[in-house]
């Protein structure tokens, strides 16, 4: 299947899956990562993405399969950069992709290729669906649900049904004819489990690193699909991805970049690390968390994740924090979403406690009194940041439940969501610092 977007380019093959489900909390992200580690076992070499724009996942598939996963985000990504980012999967025996909430959700406005779902994503790789479906409190009722969703989209390729959350054999042996009598593929059958769900906070999952025993879990999660469905089915269901050979990955901001990594700041697009270490960059992490100072660099680049949970620890932090403004005197610092938080004048926390952060842009910040943020946005810089000039069009994702009390700074950006209507946060500016709280994604040309 030929891919429906991307610059002509030599092509090759990859056989490959999108692992989905009608909509989000059904089970899908345990049953992506007992596949992968399934499959890497059986000695295959198995190269996981993520459709959408979720941060927190491939790190997740990562450690169940040893190799880095990469989003792909059809609203967000132009040619050019799907194309460098699905070649990833090149010297890979099987793709196997992770969906974001349903199969079909996306935005309304069309973005850089389509609207951000994941059945665009299935559909551009040609990569068959697996659908994974709570089948909880139905039997046969659930064939229609399933059918409906193979249906829907007659040129998505459709490999079968994994049926989760199974009270009993009854239960199983019920919902079987209704799937054998609606011509769809039951691929699996797994049992009700409580133990076989993830630790969350208010962003979704932990995160990786977070996870008292991660390996262990995932090698449960492996165990209990090798119990449960049949992997050589599965296996002989992905098709070939498509892989176009062209493309580029995101432009360089700067050669030696000091990167915070910790669990306070953990959410950096794998492709933007991967297209920076491509084009010569120097990565060089560091721990504000434990107190140290960012090494001698060109640009420090503070990404996203939970200052919120550590903003006493990051107060304290007197190395981190004089390190940081010496750097900022002379050389450019961003923060992304966490980032730009910890970069302002105070961050307030849950109890109402105010947090005296770096004071390096004005920003007051408040996670007291939670309010989702959550969308696409598109943004053009009024004045650069690092890697990107003033004039320039990018696409991010915003996803946090802080709100800013104060922004005295200069705007960085005019920036809306998806369908084109502004939003407040605007990011700003100070001298030699800037801060979003989107997290970049790609230029609107790459």
């Amino acid at each position: 299947m030929t891919a429906a977007f991307g610059p002509s380019a030599p092509m090759g093959s990859v056989p490959g899956l999108l692992v989905s489900a009608p909509s989000s909390g059904t089970g899908k992200t345990t049953v992506m990562l007992g596949l992968l580690r399934a499959l890497s076992d059986d000695g295959l070499t198995v190269q996981p993405f993520k459709s959408g724009p979720d941060y927190i996942d491939p790190a997740f598939h990562r450690a169940a399969c040893g190799r880095a996963s990469f989003n792909l985000d059809s609203w967000a990504m132009a040619p050019a950069l799907w194309s460098a980012i699905a070649a990833q999967s090149k010297g890979a025996d099987i793709c196997v992709a992770e969906g974001s909430m349903g199969l079909f959700d996306g935005v309304a406005t069309r973005g850089a290729q389509g609207f951000g779902s994941s059945a665009e994503t299935a559909r551009a790789m040609g990569w068959p669906v697996v659908l994974v479906l709570d089948v909880g409190g139905q039997a046969q009722s659930a064939a229609a649900t399933a059918l409906g969703f193979a249906q829907y989209d007659p040129d998505l390729p459709f490999a079968g049904v994994i049926l989760n959350r199974v009270a009993s054999p009854r239960h199983e042996r019920l919902t079987r004819l209704g799937m054998e009598r609606a011509g769809l593929t039951v691929l699996g059958a797994l049992p009700r489990r409580g133990d076989l769900t993830l630790p969350e906070r208010h962003l979704g999952l932990i995160q990786a690193v977070e996870h008292p025993d991660l390996d262990a879990a995932i090698r449960g999660y492996a165990a209990f699909l090798r119990e449960n469905v049949d992997l050589d089915t599965i296996k002989g269901a992905a098709l070939g991805a498509d892989i176009d050979h062209g493309g580029a990955l995101p432009a360089l901001p700067a050669q030696r970049i000091a990167l915070a990594q910790d669990a306070a700041f953990s959410f950096t697009y794998p492709h933007l690390l991967d297209g920076w270490r491509a084009a010569g960059a120097e990565i060089l992490p560091f721990s504000p968390l434990a107190n140290e100072a960012p090494p001698e660099a060109d640009l420090i680049w503070l990404p996203g994740g939970y200052p919120e949970l550590h903003a006493g620890t990051l107060a304290a932090a007197d190395r981190f924090l004089s390190g940081l403004k010496a750097h900022a005197a002379t050389k450019p610092v961003h923060g992304e979403c966490g980032g730009y938080m910890a970069l302002g004048e105070a961050l307030i926390d849950k109890d109402g406690t105010r947090h005296q952060m770096a004071g390096l842009l004005g920003l007051v910040t408040s996670y007291e009194k939670r309010k989702f943020h959550l969308g696409y946005r598109a943004a053009l810089l009024q004045q650069g940041l690092p890697g990107h000039g003033a004039g320039a069009r990018l696409r991010g994702h915003e996803f946090h439940y802080s709100s800013i009390l104060e922004q005295p700074d200069a705007p960085l950006a005019q920036v809306t969501d998806a369908d084109g209507n502004p939003v407040p946060e605007t990011g700003s500016v100070r001298g030699n610092v800037t801060g979003t709280f989107f997290h970049l994604i790609a230029g609107e040309d790459g």
